[in-house]
């Protein structure tokens, strides 16, 4: 198979969706991998490396988008689009209950469109955890950096230090991104409280944490409750393929200090709050009811080198899986990949998407 490598165009999106490692793990499974030049660049790889690991690079995204699989990071942009085809399986991340124009163009050209988001092994998302461990944890970080009063936050310090109180954080939703981004909190000695509804969860970060994270069992009454002392609060809320829920109301951030710091891990999805608008590492912040509000879209995008082979240490079996099988192949094989596949034909095929959008999904005809 024919397998296109390419340069990341979304602003300051530095990740290469997969590392000449993988690259060549593709060409010694008898693959061709075009990689488009430079695309390694941000992420510390070179194109010697890539011609050293046996791919063939090409001067042009064209050139690239030509192949029949293409490998990305993010979702396309509307200046992709004019690359879709029929006869394209395209495999990153799409977030497509988020984006209504891209879902409509890759439906209008036929594109089969695999999320990296939605494959499932059980309750584990394997392609995403990877990223949501770096955001999640990267949300603490920046949450510290925002409550500077330089950056327009209150000032508080979450560590503290003796004999000043610490900061409070609140952290919505325990699955891999809440989790990561409580203990790193809770590792930097701030007051964490993390909000969820799953028991078995709060019994294992209770363990996990060894009682550093008090949790709550998640409801508006608890979270109306916690907001009125918080100097951060994370959104970390995620419904498989499907758009944030909006558990954060407007008139909720009235309740919230003034300078506070609201990160939105689930802004890929749409956010979790009603003023939650998508922003981008070149201008990351805004406020909203006095509340600084950080939403940027591919928050891992910062920290490319370790994304990137983060991301490729998760998806390089199923790409190679893809490739060897074909698509129809894999998805008869392997069962995780079918509810991978977003876009079929033309159609909707993952019906959290299509709820997204008041439709109804057409049947995904690898299910058994």
């Amino acid at each position: 198979m024919k397998i296109g490598i390419l340069k990341e165009i979304k602003v300051k999106e530095n990740r290469v969706s997969c590392t000449p490692n993988g690259a060549h793990a593709l060409v010694k499974a008898g693959h061709q991998v075009m990689v488009e030049a430079g695309a390694g660049d941000g992420s510390g790889f070179s194109d010697q490396q890539y011609v050293a690991a046996g791919a063939v690079m090409v001067a042009s995204a064209a050139e690239a988008w030509s192949a029949e699989m293409v490998i990305k990071v993010k979702e396309p942009v509307k200046s992709e689009y004019h690359y879709f085809r029929k006869d394209l399986l395209l495999f990153t991340y799409l977030h497509l209950a988020a984006d209504k124009p891209l879902t409509d163009a890759l439906c209008a050209a036929g594109v089969a469109g695999v999320a990296y988001e939605t494959v499932q092994i059980g309750n584990r998302l394997p392609l995403l955890e990877p990223m949501s461990e770096i955001a999640g944890r990267m949300s603490t970080l920046m949450g510290c950096y925002y409550l500077a009063k330089s950056q327009g936050g209150n000032g508080v310090l979450l560590g503290g230090i003796p004999g000043v109180p610490v900061g409070n954080v609140l952290v919505i939703g325990g699955g891999t991104a809440g989790l990561n981004a409580a203990r790193v909190a809770s590792g930097i000695g701030a007051n964490v409280t993390l909000l969820e509804v799953d028991i078995d969860k709060m019994h294992f970060i209770d363990m996990s944490m060894h009682g550093s994270v008090r949790t709550i069992y998640s409801t508006e009454a608890a979270l109306l409750e916690k907001l009125s002392e918080v100097d951060l609060l994370i959104g970390a809320v995620l419904i498989p393929g499907a758009k944030a829920p909006k558990l954060i109301k407007r008139e909720f951030l009235k309740r919230m200090k003034p300078g506070s710091v609201f990160v939105d891990i689930a802004i890929d999805q749409g956010g979790c709050a009603e003023t939650s608008r998508a922003t981008t590492h070149d201008d990351p912040v805004y406020f909203e009811e006095e509340v600084l509000h950080y939403c940027v879209g591919n928050m891992p995008g910062a920290y490319a080198r370790t994304s990137t082979q983060a991301l490729t240490n998760s998806t390089l079996p199923y790409a190679l899986r893809l490739a060897n099988l074909g698509l129809e192949g894999a998805m008869k094989q392997v069962a995780e990949l079918r509810p991978g596949l977003n876009t079929y034909r033309g159609k909707i095929v993952y019906p959290a998407v299509a709820a997204a959008f008041d439709l109804s999904a057409a049947p995904n005809p690898f299910y058994e």
